[in-house]
């Protein structure tokens, strides 16, 4: 019903949204959009906006635009985008076509958000990605549950296959790995087993591979937010300064390393989420999975390159030095910065602290639902 238009190629794209928290979801219907055109722009609803019509957001409007601004298909962000989308506004930004996954969204009055541009032509179709949503994270808080946690790499004989390492997970890891285009090839992505290298899952491109300086920086980055990604920029931007070329190596630790150090159910994401979370941000060049807690020079050694740096965020499990095996002339603390004061219990607490509302929002959420399957069926019928 909604094909790709002749020309979208040489287009500029709109894509908008809560862009609530910022999950591989989030990720991978930018991701799409890219692909389709030249550049996209993408819009982000104000909180006034979202609770009149959704309800109350976990991150502010400022966090969410520096969500967005750090995914690497991402070309801007424009705030206070309106929640039906609009083609007028679309219009100021010169976008010819809005993208939106193949579910329906729908306003406070239960009407679709995007039937204006639907009749107008200007709407494309991409796959939502399953099993993922802001609803899904604030239900995983609320309930306290953990059953979307994975086993340890390590934990696993390496002769049987781990389903976090399975076929349709790698292929994810190299769709998130793509570079700004989302076209070629970009990232590279490993997995720690205690071997004498590490293990490969998705070649990195030429230019990233021919980089031999690292500079590392580890941890759980669980709910990927604004703390993480301030932190990440940091890195980038001391790269970029740096005489020679450096490229920036992420490493993941994987859930049972988390939940042994965190407790309760922690982390929110699991460590696929978390990681592809990791891999669309800009300012990455590649991951590692279920890296140690505490990393040791033979460790470093093992890292595709030669390691200048180690960096450390300010976390509230500093005080364990986990990084005491670490040279001296290689350990580096970031910097503070404007979200220096976020972590994951920060995000959760927000949510605890306003328990009421947000189980409200969950209730709201499918009565919605049940809506917009029905506004999805007499759509598909009309096809």
């Amino acid at each position: 019903m909604f094909a790709r238009p002749e020309g979208i190629e040489n287009c500029r794209i709109w894509i908008d949204g809560c862009f609530d928290f910022a999950h591989h979801g989030h990720a991978g219907a930018m991701l799409q959009a890219r692909q389709l055109g030249k550049e996209l722009y993408v819009g982000v609803h104000s909180d006034e906006e979202i609770l009149l019509n959704k309800g109350p957001t976990v991150m502010k409007l400022d966090e969410r635009i520096t969500a967005v601004e750090a995914c690497k298909w991402s070309t801007k962000a424009i705030g206070d985008a309106p929640y039906v989308t609009d083609p007028n506004f679309m219009d100021k930004f010169d976008c010819k076509y809005v993208v939106h996954g193949d579910d329906i969204t729908t306003d406070a009055n239960g009407e679709d958000c995007y039937q204006i541009v639907k009749d107008l032509g200007r709407f494309v179709v991409v796959k939502r990605t399953p099993n993922i949503s802001t609803t899904d994270l604030v239900g995983r808080m609320l309930l306290m549950s953990k059953n979307h946690h994975f086993k340890s790499i390590l934990s696993i004989d390496q002769s049987s296959k781990n389903p976090l390492l399975n076929e349709e997970n790698i292929e994810k890891f190299k769709i998130y790995a793509s570079d700004s285009t989302g076209l070629q090839s970009g990232s590279g992505v490993y997995y720690y087993y205690g071997d004498e290298k590490l293990n490969t899952l998705v070649e990195p491109s030429s230019r990233i591979a021919d980089i031999n300086e690292i500079y590392y920086v580890d941890g759980g980055f669980d709910l990927f937010h604004p703390g993480h990604i301030e932190i990440l920029n940091l890195i980038r931007k001391d790269a970029e300064a740096s005489t020679n070329k450096v490229k920036i190596v992420v490493g993941i630790h994987d859930d049972s390393t988390i939940n042994k150090v965190e407790g309760l159910n922690y982390p929110i994401m699991n460590i696929l989420e978390r990681s592809l979370c990791t891999l669309q941000c800009r300012y990455v060049d590649s991951t590692v999975l279920g890296v140690p807690y505490e990393p040791t020079t033979e460790f470093l050694n093992k890292l595709p390159g030669k390691v200048t740096r180690v960096y450390h965020g300010p976390t509230q499990t500093e005080g364990q030095n986990q990084y005491k095996y670490v040279p001296k002339e290689l350990y580096h603390k970031v910097k503070g910065h404007k979200y220096d004061f976020m972590n994951t219990e920060f995000i959760v607490n927000r949510v605890l602290s306003n328990k009421a509302a947000y189980e409200e929002r969950q209730k709201r959420k499918g009565w919605k639902a049940e809506i917009e399957n029905k506004l999805k069926e007499d759509e598909s019928s009309k096809a």
